[in-house]
């Protein structure tokens, strides 16, 4: 009876008796009963505090009531995290974003925007670009420009320029975020309660806040090798996009797509780059389309040190930069490797921001081997007022367009009375190695797994590029690919293309599975010509048939 009276129970309870109950619940049932000489509002006091520890009050009164701080708070300020803030701030909630860098073991530190903005996409594009650029200069005196001075890359003026674009993008973001009227707070937080949090900011400063809802955007962090001088000595991807001197002969020790997108551009500026890889090129990716990257790399300067691991990293020489020994032992064998560099980069995969969070006090279940949070279909994790997205879930994409549509789709869900979940089937990416490889569906293994190899019908072509034609470079190493289901209607279900541009012509394609692009209707397609992007419009030799693939002439 009492519950179904919350105007009432509201009206009565005044913050000296919420504090009076509390101060006597924690000192025990027999002080209580010493308190006890208005019954009636003790008792409505004693039911207002269990049913506020059940939850049950906050269902009651709403959500979103004066009950906690804030609506939603979002702890994480990278894309997804300030995707789903914003659009809950636009639809009246009250947000709080925290956002905390942890520094490198080097000491590097970064603004809001997290991985992507700082250290991740947008410098690696950027660098990307540069290098691009450098091999645009060789093209150049083919197509009759004719320059004479040396040419030689300043790295000062690139890290320069890269960090000022990304100043300006982090101050946007505060903007943007005060423009929202979304609170902000540099300072790092941590669950103490399932509804309550505490953020300690730079100066160890602590600060205790509630909200009625929670979003985990943490996103990762480079992982460290575990051997001796790994984080004394060398630097992750963390550290190289703000490095304050070229860093010279480099060891990049991993395959993953940031190991080969970093080697592939300090490879373009003319730094002497080697790879060490412990067993496969880009796992979790097509092995056919991975190992031709890996060729392109090769071809163009990239050495490779396959099958070894490292073992000790020891500094010879401190400097900007300085040497290195690095000392590694084989996977297949007993036999060792040293070799001396001036940078040792690590890229050997990311962990995510789970552990040091307080998630075991807010009662939330993590997958003690990665620390990836499982979640449902709708972001949600173990406990209820909690959920989670961006590359800490388990089992999805770590992509950044995947962090921000699933955070704005959440928060219109939370807020909107939305329906609409975040679709992580048929996302496409890219890869920008020198070659850049771009894909969407399933790589030509897993099809095979799913489908099995006589349901599916695998059309390939080589292909060369014309503006690759005249300066006499890469011919017939481009390569595209698409995996169809022969049992509905050649259904393209995987779409693989090597060559330049890659992401622009992936984007396409990926609208186009969405739509459940045939292999029919990509024939009935006319294609743009001269472009690269056309090859998939005329298609024609099966990998079953072992026809020649190689291309002349338009």
């Amino acid at each position: 009876i009492f519950f179904m009276h919350t105007e009432y129970f509201k009206g009565i309870i005044s913050i000296r008796k919420r504090e009076v109950f509390i101060r006597c619940l924690w000192q025990g049932v027999d002080t209580l009963k010493h308190h006890i000489t208005h019954s009636r509002d003790v008792v409505l006091n004693i039911r207002t505090a269990v049913a506020h520890k059940d939850g049950d009050l906050q269902k009651l009164l709403g959500e979103g009531s004066k009950a906690y701080d804030y609506d939603l708070i979002v702890i994480g300020g990278g894309s997804g995290g300030l995707a789903c803030s914003k659009e809950a701030a636009a639809l009246g909630k009250k947000v709080m974003v925290l956002d905390y860098v942890v520094p490198t073991p080097k000491g590097t530190t970064w603004g809001l925007g997290g991985t992507c903005v700082n250290v991740g996409c947008i410098p690696k594009k950027l660098m990307h670009q540069t290098a691009l650029l450098g091999t645009a200069m060789e093209d150049a005196r083919k197509f009759g420009w004719e320059f004479t001075d040396q040419v030689t890359h300043n790295w000062e003026t690139m890290r320069t320029a890269v960090n000022n674009y990304i100043g300006s993008l982090n101050w946007g973001y505060r903007v943007s975020l005060r423009d929202k009227n979304v609170n902000y707070v540099n300072a790092y937080a941590e669950f103490v309660e399932p509804h309550k949090i505490k953020a300690t900011n730079k100066r160890g400063k602590e600060m205790f806040y509630t909200a009625a809802k929670f979003v985990l955007a943490t996103g990762e962090r480079p992982r460290y090798l575990g051997i001796p001088g790994d984080k004394e000595y060398c630097i992750t991807s963390d550290d190289l996009f703000s490095l304050p001197y070229c860093p010279g002969k480099t060891l990049v020790v991993g395959a993953s797509y940031v190991a080969l997108e970093c080697g592939g551009f300090l490879a373009g500026l003319g730094l002497d780059v080697t790879v060490m890889v412990r067993s496969i090129l880009l796992r979790g990716f097509d092995q056919d389309m991975a190992n031709r990257a890996g060729d392109c790399m090769e071809t163009h300067g990239v050495k490779f040190l396959r099958k070894f691991v490292p073992t000790k990293i020891e500094q010879l020489e401190a400097g900007t930069p300085g040497r290195l020994k690095v000392t590694a032992k084989s996977t297949e064998s007993d036999a060792i490797f040293e070799g001396e560099y001036n940078t040792v980069l690590i890229a050997v995969g990311r962990d995510a921001c789970t552990g040091k969070i307080g998630l075991d006090k807010a009662g939330v279940k993590v997958n003690a081997k990665n620390g990836k949070i499982p979640v449902n279909d709708e972001e949600q994790t173990s406990v209820p007022h909690i959920y989670a997205i961006g590359d800490i879930l388990e089992g999805k994409w770590e992509l950044t367009p995947v962090a921000i549509q699933a955070g704005k789709l959440l928060a219109r869900r939370l807020f909107a009375g939305a329906s609409l979940k975040c679709d992580y089937v048929n996302v496409p990416t890219t890869v920008f190695t020198p070659m850049e490889y771009g894909s969407c569906g399933y790589p030509e293994e897993k099809a095979v797994e799913l489908y099995g190899q006589e349901n599916l019908e695998i059309y390939h072509s080589l292909f060369w590029p014309l503006e690759f034609t005249v300066p006499g470079r890469d011919n017939n190493r481009c390569y595209a690919k698409i995996i169809c289901n022969k049992l509905d209607n050649e259904r393209v279900i995987g779409f693989h293309y090597l060559g330049p541009n890659a992401g622009e012509v992936t984007q396409g394609f990926g609208a186009a599975m969405k739509c459940g692009i045939t292999k029919d209707q990509l024939d009935n397609t006319i294609g743009i010509h001269p472009t690269c992007a056309e090859i998939f419009t005329t298609m024609e030799v099966t990998k079953s048939s072992d026809g020649d693939i190689t291309q002349s002439g338009c």
